[in-house]
């Protein structure tokens, strides 16, 4: 629930910038010269991109979350057998040896979204973001394509 809480409030401080840095872009388009119409939409491209990157990233963590919910709701989401540091950090050869685990899991069933999102937990726990958030896209794709068919 914090995770949320900090995720909508920092969605809202974004937007609010976001308005903030277009209506300056909007003053500069009306000075009218050559040089601040440039300026201006050179400066209201930022927050389109802005808000695009917003938009996907919040898809993505609903999205995400649906999977996990359905995946607890069966009784699937992978257990936290992890060691840790002292200071509580994952220690990494444990993350190595369950994200094997998780791989061989997916290359056996590659069309099963719910080893994709494991896969993609392994991933994380492994510090490959990039990694994690390609298998979790997947994931998503491969449950959405099950959820058409029926």
């Amino acid at each position: 629930m914090r995770a949320k809480i900090t995720y909508f409030l920092l969605a809202a401080v974004l937007v609010v910038y976001f308005v903030l840095v277009g209506s300056r872009g909007v003053l500069l388009i009306e000075q009218g010269t050559a040089v601040t119409v440039a300026f201006g939409v050179a400066v209201l491209v930022l927050p389109l991109i802005g808000a695009w990157f917003l938009w996907h990233t919040t898809r993505f963590a609903r999205r995400a979350g649906r999977l996990a919910r359905q995946l607890e709701a069966e009784g699937g989401l992978p257990v936290d057998e992890l060691e840790r540091t002292p200071s509580g950090r994952i220690d990494r050869a444990s993350a190595d040896a369950v994200f094997a685990r998780r791989r061989v899991e997916a290359e056996q069933n590659p069309d099963d979204w719910r080893s994709w999102f494991r896969l993609a937990v392994a991933y994380h726990d492994a510090r490959d973001t990039p990694r994690a958030r390609k298998a979790m896209q997947h994931a998503i794709a491969l449950h959405e394509a099950a959820a058409r068919r029926r």
